[in-house]
């Protein structure tokens, strides 16, 4: 259902407004450059900071910029599951052909807590769901056998997830658990090359903002066994990848777009803070490698 590049997408801010004649250029941008999804509203998106009218405005503009060229997966998630369940009805009005659901931070929910919020969800609204697990930020770890047993119970709606465990061995669990058609998508850019061996099948990306068409070329060669091109491509990717997390995300990211474009602004919003003089010496060596400069 899922696969290849698809950005995270940075949503620009100016004058601590989202700018939104900035997204409609960045969406085209993506698209352009051979992206082939885009998640509004994730952690790169800065959904913690968007009050309730910007998430659901972003997700409205993506996908009326996008206008069915690529699927558009919405960040919908929420510790608190009443407020997931008005995003994703919003996310659906909006047009969006997807769902992006994070595991609940800060609640520390178990793992039936975990079945409960997810069954909710999916018992009450329409778009397909891609599970969210970064337990780096949440605390909370969706196990693997929480994942299959909710394949299981709604095999046609929560039909992937985006890991970003760091834990690739997940895959094989997964696909072993929930079947070979179940999408399973990385979240971690570093991962990508091995995940791909172990049948992911694309990553919902940081990196492939500031670099489109290099993360699709690498995702189109990992995608048909041309192993030597994607070594040869990760190896430039690389050390952007580290670059992207030089200091707090979507910073650097932010600070790499306004390198490529003067429509786009570097604001961040607080706690998130602008990259420091260090950061943006690793970030400019990063992208001078990567050839995007």
């Amino acid at each position: 259902m899922f696969s290849g590049s698809i950005p995270a997408l940075a949503t620009p801010f100016k004058d601590g407004s989202f700018d939104e004649d900035a997204y409609r250029r960045f969406i085209d941008y993506q698209i352009d450059n051979g992206t082939s999804g885009l998640v509004p509203c994730g952690t790169t998106g800065e959904s913690a900071t968007l009050d309730n009218d910007e998430h659901h405005k972003v997700i409205a503009v993506c996908a009326e910029q996008s206008a069915g060229r690529v699927p558009v997966i919405a960040g919908a998630g929420s510790n608190d599951t009443q407020t997931a369940l008005w995003h994703c009805k919003e996310a659906q009005i909006a047009g969006a052909d997807a769902l992006l659901l994070v595991a609940p931070y800060y609640n520390r929910p178990s793992q039936d807590g975990l079945l409960a919020h997810f069954s909710y969800l999916a018992e009450r609204t329409d778009l397909p769901i891609v599970l969210y697990n970064v337990p780096g930020r949440t605390v909370t770890d969706i196990k693997p056998e929480t994942v299959i047993e909710l394949h299981r119970r709604f095999p046609e709606k929560i039909v992937a997830i985006k890991d970003a465990s760091g834990d690739l061995s997940r895959v094989v669990t997964h696909r072993m658990g929930a079947g070979p058609d179940f999408c399973q998508l990385s979240g971690d850019d570093p991962l990508v090359l091995a995940g791909y061996a172990l049948g992911q099948v694309g990553c919902i990306s940081v990196t492939a903002n500031v670099a489109p068409k290099l993360c699709a070329d690498f995702h189109a060669a990992a995608a048909s066994g041309d192993f030597e091109t994607a070594r040869a491509i990760n190896e430039k990717l690389y050390p952007l990848h580290a670059a992207m997390f030089a200091e707090p995300s979507p910073a650097p990211a932010k600070y790499a777009l306004s390198k490529l474009f003067d429509w786009f602004d570097p604001e961040v919003r607080m706690p998130i803070v602008p990259c420091s003089d260090a950061a943006k010496a690793q970030i400019d060596e990063a992208m001078e490698l990567a050839g995007i400069t």
